[in-house]
């Protein structure tokens, strides 16, 4: 994953500008991140996440509150920015990117151990908090004043969402499972799939939730661990289509997961960037140790030890798509200004490249110290 980002780094903008992340590749990396989404809900245990929710609530709340409290403080009153701008920089450090976590935890083949459950379940909140948090800045940008309401409905229909798709997405399977098995046609289930995960990221964008949200619920809810057994045969049934599912959409998946990890890294125009300003320097130096320890004390309420606690603080880190798609927004509305684009941009590119190596370290401990 690293190495995507930095490739992305390098042909991007920032180093030799051979490809410019306009809507085509933006595209092709919103489809990535749907499929890896997908894969992450197919390999996630129910079970263990329900075990684990209140530690995961714990996480969010703690990797919402502290990053945005300390933030905030920082940008008002160490830096004199004013009220709107210091709220959103507040914001825009609040949310996890999940698919940088979700796809770091896979390449240390660590996705089904208890920590990961943790993480993903709080980075789903923290999404969520994203979003909410961003449409109230905006609001707030646009019309001087805060609607709870407003906030709160949006937070309703995703909440809702959140536990309707995945019955839904259930109920199709036996509509799957006839075609895959009395379907002629060569590639059924991929096609099935596919467009069921598309069709699951419309439907959450239409509720205002994150599209990824979508086909986090469509590949909960395909799981192997998901099926109920209803007899025999059909829990044999329904076993095979998980194998087939798994088969068909590797392939997919390979090809265009790497695609989104590059645009991210191709999406940081480092150029953009004063680095002879002493005042970026010392902002982006301040929100650097801030980004990182505010997410890092979000793992106190793990109970896996102090390795259990810093690998879940630290993969709360990463900003990546999340932190810039803020940038934008913020940019766009005029609520930032260059000096502070750039230090986002910047405080995103830190997280996003220095979170999977720390966490690399502090997992790799974990696994020399219990033994093979």
């Amino acid at each position: 994953m690293l190495g995507e980002v930095v490739a992305g780094l390098i042909i991007g903008p920032s180093v030799l500008g051979i490809i410019v992340p306009d809507r085509t590749f933006q595209l092709l990396a919103e489809i990535g991140i749907l499929l890896l989404l997908f894969e992450v809900g197919l390999e996630t245990d129910i079970g263990q996440m329900v075990k684990v929710g209140r530690q995961s609530t714990l996480v969010a709340a703690t990797g919402i509150i502290v990053p945005a409290l300390v933030t905030f403080w920082a940008s008002y009153y160490v830096f004199g920015l004013d009220r709107l701008l210091a709220l959103f920089m507040g914001g825009t450090f609040v949310a996890t990117s999940i698919g940088i976590t979700a796809r770091v935890l896979f390449d240390l083949k660590k996705h089904t151990t208890r920590t990961a459950q943790v993480v993903l379940g709080a980075a789903v909140l923290d999404d969520i908090a994203g979003v909410v948090i961003l449409a109230m800045l905006y609001d707030f940008s646009v019309t001087g004043e805060l609607s709870i309401y407003s906030s709160l409905r949006l937070l309703a229909f995703v909440s809702a969402f959140l536990v309707l798709a995945p019955v839904i997405a259930k109920l199709l399977v036996p509509v799957i499972s006839a075609a895959s098995m009395k379907g002629r046609t060569k590639g059924i289930v991929p096609t099935l799939i596919t467009s069921l995960i598309l069709l699951f990221a419309f439907l959450s964008h239409q509720v205002g939730a994150p599209e990824i949200l979508g086909s986090f619920a469509a590949g909960v809810a395909l799981a192997r661990r998901f099926f109920l057994p209803m007899g025999s045969s059909i829990e044999h049934y329904s076993k095979e289509l998980a194998g087939k599912i798994e088969e068909g959409m590797t392939p997919i998946i390979d090809l265009f997961v790497p695609v989104f990890f590059v645009i991210v890294g191709a999406s940081i125009n480092l150029k953009a960037i004063d680095f002879s300003s002493g005042l970026f320097w010392k902002m982006s130096a301040v929100f650097a140790v801030l980004a990182i320890l505010s997410k890092l004390v979000s793992g106190v309420w793990v109970r896996d030890g102090l390795r259990g606690k810093l690998a879940t603080g630290m993969a709360m880190v990463p900003r990546g798509e999340v932190g810039l798609i803020f940038a934008e927004v913020g940019r766009r509305s005029g609520i930032l200004d260059d000096m502070n684009y750039a230090v986002v941009v910047f405080i995103v590119a830190v997280t996003t490249l220095l979170a999977p190596l720390f966490l690399r370290v502090i997992l790799g401990e974990e696994q020399t110290a219990s033994g093979p």
